[in-house]
Formats: structure tokens, C-alpha cells, sequence
């Protein structure tokens, strides 16, 4: 297993840094595309779709959803509404498993995914958009990746009252706390580096607290929909690693969120 994870880190980074990074205009556009397109395939088995020209047609049909919200929509209400389904995931996810009875079955489910999936996207490509777009990027996804990593070692450490244990039994309160804790220094640093005035500092560092409490609530909704389908990975598509909803659970709840901050804020749009 480890070997597999190395190995598989050792393609995947690269990749994906010179994807999120590297890349500008229809061509980000279309790598983004890519991880909706894996994502809501790997998605429509957690819903219930078990035969793969049922999984493909929903990936085909998100594929074909961003494309029109990316041309059509405006960006605001796409953000609103991914701020209103992460209110209702976190009610689901501490009311699990009674709110399993308000998914709505199939169909329910699989617009859950496009819930989760599409704002994401929309949130991805508008900031890059924007003027600092590689670190507006960066900021967001080492928020997260420094929580992930603070709740791990202060969970491994503290962890003794559980989060939310009928969804994951391994996150604790302290892990909670421990991976916002270091997140919020990360972010502090980050605004500094974006520009940010002492007093929009000031805003911005419990802004993203908010943002980084968020991504846990993607963390564990996915965790929810998987332990209902009986699974532990979305799919093996990256070994050792699981599947790409795995690897951007978290980041579906930020992205949309924390574009929302700065488009409502005006700091750097």
C-alpha cells in the first residue's frame, strides 16, 4: 500500500500542480472539466448507480452543466446556492443517519452531487480569473491541507471526544480545533502575502476559519454518503489513494465558499 500511494504521488502531483498552476483560460477550463467529469462518475456510485453507462451519462450531463454555468450564469448565485447546501449538509451530517430520509433516493442523490461538484468548479475558474489567481488557489488549498494535517496529529494526540462519530468515528473535537488552529495561521500568512491590509487582515483571518469549517462539513458529508453505500474509497481510479472525490472532498466545500468571501468583499476581484 505504501508503495502504491508513492508511487501514485509521484505522477499525481506533478500533474495536478501543473494543472491548478500552470495552465490559463479554456485550457484550465477544461482540466477543471476533467475532475468534475471523475468526480461525478465516481459520484453517481455512491448515489446508487451501479451500471456504468448509468455513471457515465451523469458525468456527462455535470460535464455538460459547468460548461453552461461557466458561459451563462453568473458566478454570485452559483456561490449563494453552494452556501445554502453547506448549511443543510451540516444539519444532515450531525443528524446522520435520520437524515438519510431527506436525500430524496436516487435522484435526490445524484443532485446532491451536482450540488457539491458544479459550485466548486464555477468557484475554481472564476478565481482564476482574478488578479492573484495562482495564490488565491494556493491560500485556499493550504487552508485545507494545513487543517487535514493539524487534525491529524492533534486528534492522534487529544482526540478523545468524537465529532461526529456515527458519520467518522476517527475525527475528534481536538482535531477540530488543533487543524483550525494551524489553518488560521496559514491563512494569516497568506493574506499578508496577497496584499492584504492590517485591517482586512483582521476580517479575513476569521473569514477563513469559517471557510476551513466548511471543508470539514465536505469532508465528512462525503464520508456520510459512503458509509451509507457501504464503501471506504469513491473509487481506486489513484492507488493507494482512493478516488478523486477522496482527494477533494474538503475542497468542494472551500472553493465555493472562500470565492464567495472574495467577491463579496471586494478585496481582490
Amino acid at each position: 500500500m505504501l508503495k502504491q500511494r508513492i508511487i501514485t504521488a509521484l505522477w499525481l502531483l506533478p500533474l495536478a500542480l501543473a494543472g491548478f498552476f500552470g495552465l490559463q483560460g479554456h485550457a484550465f477550463t477544461a482540466f477543471v472539466g476533467m475532475i468534475m467529469v471523475l468526480g461525478g462518475w465516481e459520484w453517481a456510485r455512491l448515489a446508487g448507480l451501479t451500471a456504468q453507462a448509468g455513471r457515465i451519462g451523469f458525468a456527462v450531463a455535470l460535464l455538460a452543466l459547468f460548461i453552461l454555468l461557466s458561459l451563462l450564469v453568473p458566478v454570485l448565485p452559483v456561490l449563494w446556492l453552494a452556501l445554502a447546501w453547506w448549511l443543510l449538509a451540516t444539519l444532515m451530517v450531525f443528524a446522520y443517519p435520520k437524515s438519510a430520509a431527506w436525500w430524496g433516493g436516487l435522484p435526490g442523490k445524484l443532485l446532491i452531487g451536482l450540488l457539491i461538484l458544479l459550485p466548486a468548479g464555477i468557484a475554481l475558474v472564476w478565481l482564476k480569473s482574478q488578479q492573484q489567481a495562482n495564490m488565491l488557489i494556493l491560500t485556499v488549498m493550504l487552508m485545507v491541507w494545513t487543517a487535514d494535517i493539524g487534525a491529524y496529529f492533534s486528534g492522534r494526540a487529544f482526540g478523545k471526544r468524537k465529532l461526529a462519530p456515527a458519520v467518522s468515528p476517527g475525527k475528534s473535537w481536538a482535531g477540530l480545533y488543533g487543524g483550525l488552529l494551524a489553518s488560521v495561521l496559514v491563512a494569516a500568512v497568506c493574506g499578508l502575502l496577497l496584499g492584504l491590509s492590517a485591517g482586512q487582515l483582521m476580517l479575513f483571518i476569521p473569514a477563513a476559519a469559517v471557510v476551513v469549517l466548511f471543508s470539514v462539513i465536505g469532508d465528512l458529508t462525503e464520508s456520510m454518503f459512503k458509509r451509507t453505500a457501504g464503501i471506504k474509497d469513491s473509487s481506486n481510479l489513484l492507488p493507494g489513494h482512493g478516488g478523486v472525490l477522496d482527494r477533494i472532498d474538503s475542497l468542494t466545500a472551500a472553493l465555493p465558499l472562500f470565492a464567495l468571501l472574495m467577491l463579496l468583499t471586494g478585496w481582490l476581484a
